[in-house]
């Protein structure tokens, strides 16, 4: 499977989406969109670097590929019909100025093909509209995936999730979780690998 994250990385730097496209297209074919998304897109988003860390290729190649593998994640998504039904709600977005949606989808698709009900709210989102919404909804959980951090300030960001979701954890992952030093403050969690990301999937 290694061997087929990279095939797609050289498809990638030759620009070649046709052949990019076809080889997830075949191994969706074979395996199911599940084991498709978690042994190749996921391996190959880590190889590049969309999903841990801040980017090493070129913003070209970057969007590109990351149109194409987020249709299929959001078909995946659609199609999922989980067997178990877990009866916790998890509410997934992204802060205002963060556009990397990736690994949110990511976790949309892992965290619905687990059961969970899940409501999405996507990138840059303004605070008061995730307020609005998990007043109505009242979610167990908020979920941040955190790229780059670049473009919005992080520690205001988590003073505000303590003061207005005071009794409600967010879960945050990815890049910035790895590189931020100073102390968290409950109800926030880090969730600092993939290993830890998929515990608490699993603990769910």
């Amino acid at each position: 499977n290694d061997g087929v994250a990279n095939d797609l990385l050289q498809e990638m730097i030759d620009l070649d989406m046709e052949k990019f496209e076809k080889i997830i297209t075949n191994y969706i074919g074979a395996k199911g969109i599940e084991r498709t998304v978690i042994q190749i897109i996921f391996p190959f988003l880590e190889k590049i670097g969309i999903l841990w860390l801040t980017n090493h290729i070129n913003p070209g190649q970057e969007h590109l590929v990351t149109n194409m593998v987020r249709q299929k994640l959001i078909v995946g998504i659609e199609g999922l019909q989980p067997i178990l039904k877990v009866k916790k709600v998890v509410l997934l977005f992204l802060p205002s100025g963060e556009f990397h949606e990736m690994g949110l989808l990511f976790m949309h698709f892992l965290l619905k093909s687990r059961g969970v009900n899940v409501i999405y709210l996507g990138a840059n989102i303004p605070m008061k509209d995730v307020d609005y919404v998990a007043k109505i909804k009242k979610p167990d959980y908020l979920y941040c995936h955190l790229s780059t951090g670049t473009s919005f300030n992080f520690d205001k960001f988590l003073n505000s999730l303590s003061m207005v979701f005071p009794d409600i954890p967010t879960v945050i992952s990815g890049h910035l979780t790895n590189t931020y030093q100073k102390k968290i403050k409950s109800p926030v969690l880090f969730k600092r690998s993939f290993a830890e990301v998929m515990d608490f999937v699993l603990s769910l």
